[in-house]
């Protein structure tokens, strides 16, 4: 059987196991329950996969049952597993989806939070055309954090363009030290997703031109407006693009969404208008964290446009 492709997209950062009750009842009520995969940059390989790009997902998880399932679901989903590492001295994440309540989680000293710039050694960063990486991954641990750091500075001395997708997380960083440090590795990808509110809590920004202007350095910046419309900021000018007019259900799984048929549409050679749209139409397919992706075995084949 031939080797699989090697991966268009290389997505790196923490993946855990999302336990939801079956029905939206209270934890503390609910007797059936569903485990997933969930993580920003593993949803954004599987919305990748599922629209026939090669990805890859390149994380740690623990040497356990978690680790083991969430590393066969992501494959089944068509996700390239190859570069996930296991540590037998820390275990995999977890987070609990509470209706009504939030979520709780329960990641602390987990296999990922001790990734550090090492983990990149084996990585097919050279052949690949996108590396992405969230803000989610440095606010981890301080390896994490010299690790989005190598990504960035390794990455910028290879032809892959670096993709960042700020995920602000505010519970996960210590007081003032995300808008500093997000805006550093933001100012030195390639291209940049960001939420108007999230630049707004992070930077003071108002308007995406407020954006563009403290973060002029990106080849592509897309800011986010909600569900209500997304600006690119390229060579080629401004484009500004309406979302479609539907629900939104997961504003977190629907932003992992948009990167993934944004990135698509762009290694499609699109225009701006269309990867764009693109953006909007894959983050409409979102119920929850993850789309409901196609198998391994469906009919979606990897496209030729490489």
């Amino acid at each position: 059987m031939p080797a699989p492709p090697l991966p268009d997209v290389v997505a790196i950062g923490e993946t855990m196991v999302l336990v939801a009750p079956a029905l939206a009842e209270p934890l503390e009520l609910a007797t059936g329950f569903h485990l997933d995969p969930g993580g920003a940059e593993a949803n954004v390989a599987s919305h990748l996969a599922a629209l026939g790009r090669p990805a890859a997902w390149a994380g740690v998880v623990g040497d356990d049952a978690l680790g083991r399932r969430l590393v066969r679901q992501l494959g089944e989903r068509g996700v390239d597993t190859r570069w996930v590492g296991t540590r037998a001295d820390a275990p995999t994440g977890v987070y609990f989806k509470d209706p009504g309540n939030g979520v709780r989680y329960y990641r602390s000293g987990s296999a990922a939070s001790r990734m550090d710039a090492s983990f990149l050694g084996g990585l097919p960063i050279g052949t690949a055309r996108v590396v992405h990486l969230s803000g989610i991954t440095p606010a981890l641990s301080d390896s994490c954090d010299a690790l989005a750091e190598a990504v960035v500075e390794r990455a910028a001395g290879d032809s892959a363009l670096v993709s960042f997708d700020v995920n602000h997380r505010p519970a996960l960083w210590a007081a003032d030290a995300a808008p500093e440090r997000l805006r550093s590795l933001a100012a030195r990808a390639d291209l940049v997703f960001v939420g108007l509110d999230e630049a707004a809590a992070l930077w003071g920004t108002e308007s995406a031109a407020a954006v563009r202007a403290l973060l002029p350095q990106p080849r592509l910046l897309v800011v986010k407006d909600a569900a209500a419309l997304a600006t690119e900021f390229s060579e080629a000018g401004v484009t500004e693009v309406p979302a479609f007019e539907v629900e939104v259900v997961e504003p977190v799984g629907a932003g992992d969404a948009f990167a993934a048929g944004y990135l698509d549409a762009l290694l499609a050679n699109a225009s701006p208008l269309e990867r764009v749209a693109a953006g909007h139409s894959r983050a409409v397919t979102v119920l929850g964290d993850t789309a409901d992706f196609p198998r391994a075995h469906s009919t979606t084949t990897p496209r030729s446009d490489r």
